[in-house]
């Protein structure tokens, strides 16, 4: 048997967690083109359809892109250290997609690495994630070439699959998520189709042994010189994670804050000196594919990519990861 909900069910669902000081955040209609995970302030907000993907990620409902980290005051030769209180307020994510819920447990490595981030895990603790499997696509997606697809449960609580006649099938994949939605369902014996997802377009395989030998290739520029460097490509990516500490404030009174930070700026590993290991951008280009497909997978036993395809969907001259593995097998990289 499974259980299924209609989508009017799971909007009064969304008003009672607002009543119940839930944040909610679920995919919004900005503007006629624009699809972004928002913080909702009604039911009628929330998207459950019409739609492939958002265009930013849930990654900021973890790892906000502005995070205070302690606060610091200075009272003579005294300096006093106020750490910022952890997260507090429990927040549902509504109709996420799955190559979004997948990066979660990417991410849980990198920080709980060497220092286990207590406001990253205190939200990741306070967060549950609902995510709404795909039936369409368009031609940036790839996740089927990552070893996902669209029905993908992993970093999930709960799945819904719609149904066709406005109800969704709900699926339980933890604990919370059978909370969530406990005395919510009915029980049916209909199940949702699901769709194959995208072509698979690139040999993850064959790119990760082609990694090995292909640092030093001149086919770098020609196919990754066209980035600007504007990093619309990490800060719309799901487990791009890189992040800058500065302290903001005056001499006696401020606060140190982690602010998101792309691998893809000038700047990101400019010296003190004056050198830049990394001085052209197809340098960089070629960092955040080693970084995603080797480096990662090597440390961690898990690719950096979940292939959401939101790297070329938000770029300016439709660069992303997908375009070049699939140069570098063109080339027979």
């Amino acid at each position: 048997m499974s259980q299924i909900i209609s989508k009017p069910a799971i909007r009064r669902l969304v008003e009672l967690w607002l009543r119940q000081g839930k944040r909610v955040i679920a995919p919004v209609q900005v503007r006629p083109n624009l699809v972004s995970y928002q913080p909702v302030r009604g039911p009628d907000q929330v998207l459950l359809e019409g739609f492939v993907r958002p265009l930013n990620s849930i990654k900021q409902v973890v790892f906000p892109r502005h995070e205070q980290l302690f606060q610091y005051r200075v009272r003579g030769k005294q300096i006093d250290l106020l750490p910022a209180p952890l997260p507090d307020i429990e927040r549902i994510v509504l109709a996420a997609r799955p190559c979004d819920a997948a990066a979660l447990p990417i991410l849980d490595h990198v920080f709980n690495w060497e220092f286990r981030d207590a406001a990253y895990n205190r939200r990741r603790e306070l967060t549950t994630v609902v995510t709404l499997a795909c039936t369409e696509y368009d031609a940036h997606c790839f996740c089927t070439s990552v070893g996902s697809r669209p029905d993908d449960t992993r970093g999930s609580d709960a799945l819904l699959l719609d149904l066709g006649d406005g109800t969704l099938e709900v699926r339980h994949t933890t604990d919370k998520g059978q909370s969530l939605f406990a005395g919510q369902t009915q029980a049916s014996t209909r199940t949702a189709p699901i769709s194959p997802g995208p072509e698979r377009r690139a040999d993850l395989r064959r790119v990760s042994q082609s990694l090995e030998q292909a640092f030093e290739r001149s086919e770098w520029a020609a196919w990754t010189n066209r980035c600007l460097g504007c990093g619309a490509c990490a800060f719309g990516c799901p487990t791009c994670h890189c992040f800058d500490m500065v302290d903001e404030g005056g001499p006696t009174c401020g606060a140190r804050v982690r602010n998101w930070d792309a691998c893809q700026f000038g700047q990101f590993t400019l010296h003190a000196s004056g050198h830049n290991p990394r001085g052209v951008q197809s340098q960089r280009q070629r960092q955040r594919i080693y970084h995603k497909f080797h480096v990662y997978p090597k440390k961690f036993g898990e690719l950096l990519c979940t292939g959401c395809g939101n790297c070329t969907r938000n770029c300016p001259v439709s660069l992303g990861v997908l375009p070049v593995l699939e140069a570098m097998q063109a080339e027979g990289a």
